[in-house]
């Protein structure tokens, strides 16, 4: 197929381009960000310009949409770059794939969808906490508790088909973006999927900026000689996916699509393995040789407590799972930064 990939200079993109070209695909990549070197296959322009994405989009059969702007920000400031960037990005790029006849859409989505991730109280069964409180994060009561009756609840794995509650500006773009992914497909009768990616970290990953996650924030202090600065208490439970394994994933998306004419379809993309930020820095510490994290209790107010997926139904649909382990991923990460 020849295959329209947004944001493919990136960390994500990066990953993804090369793996679509080593399955046979003919790649061409729009990225706002311009190339030292000229390359075939590769247009520099925004996914704002229409008239950039038209001439990029022109031919291909299929397109994977990474273009956005990532991380959760550094307040509701960046609000307006964000709707910008991603709602705005996302809608221009659909009506270019509609105007050139593309019959597949695979957008990178994130976990972040969901806000909370699930919950059982051992009295009401299956629950949505409400948004923690400020004076209970100060507090260092950092547990959501059950929402009728107060106790403490059970962190589970979140499926698909779960309610969605962005509770930050940058997951409310998401949010946006799934669904004019699903009006796309709709109104075209091309087919459309959601990537919901956990928290990947690999070679490439991003550094020394508002915008970086956890990982590289952890790096970056380590090679640094400091201890990692672990918020909250540390046992805030995540899924660590290798940026390798993702790209398989948009692959298998790209390719497969089991979804009908006219039809939209999430997956989430994790490592099936739930791990906590402090057990995370921990683990980075050792590889790294460096000192033990430092817990600070400190919180930001958009932050979840626990967020981790099945990644089942991607399992079942499309063929795929992670493959990487969160130990050999660290090591490969910490080589490429060094």
């Amino acid at each position: 197929m020849r295959i329209l990939v947004t944001g493919g200079r990136g960390f994500i993109g990066t990953a993804v381009t090369a793996d679509l070209v080593a399955a046979g695909h003919d790649v061409v990549v729009l990225d706002a960000a311009s190339p030292r070197d000229v390359r075939p296959g590769f247009l520099a322009g925004d996914v704002r310009d229409g008239a950039a994405v038209a001439t990029a989009v022109a031919g291909a059969d299929a397109v994977v949409h990474l273009a956005a702007k990532v991380g959760l920000g550094v307040g509701f400031d960046d609000v307006e770059d964000y709707v910008s960037a991603n709602d705005l990005g996302t809608a221009v790029v659909l009506r270019a794939a509609a105007a050139a006849g593309v019959g597949r859409f695979v957008l990178a989505s994130s976990m972040v969808v969901y806000g909370e991730g699930a919950y059982d109280c051992p009295e009401h069964g299956r629950v949505r906490p409400g948004p923690r409180r400020v004076a209970d994060l100060e507090a260092g009561r950092f547990e959501p508790p059950c929402p009728t009756c107060g106790r403490p609840l059970e962190p589970g794995l979140v499926e698909e088909d779960a309610p969605l509650e962005p509770r930050n500006t940058y997951a409310a773009t998401k949010v946006h973006g799934e669904h004019l992914a699903a009006v796309w497909a709709r109104e075209t009768g091309g087919r459309a999927a959601g990537l919901r990616f956990h928290n990947v970290y690999g070679p490439g990953l991003p550094v020394d900026t508002p915008y970086a996650g956890v990982m590289a924030l952890f790096r970056s202090e380590l090679l640094a000689g400091r201890p990692p600065r672990v918020f909250e208490d540390g046992a805030q439970r995540r899924d660590f996916v290798e940026v390798g394994d993702v790209a398989a994933a948009v692959t298998a998306a790209a390719e497969r699509l089991p979804v009908a004419d006219g039809g939209f379809r999430a997956w989430n993309v994790g490592s099936g393995r739930v791990r906590t930020i402090g057990d995370a820095a921990r683990l980075l510490s050792e590889v790294v040789g460096g000192p033990a994290p430092v817990v600070t209790g400190r919180f930001r107010r958009g932050d979840v407590r626990h967020v981790t997926a099945s990644s089942e139904r991607a399992a079942a649909e499309l063929g795929w799972r992670a493959r990487t382990s969160l130990e050999d991923g660290l090591r490969t990460l910490v080589e490429g930064a060094r």
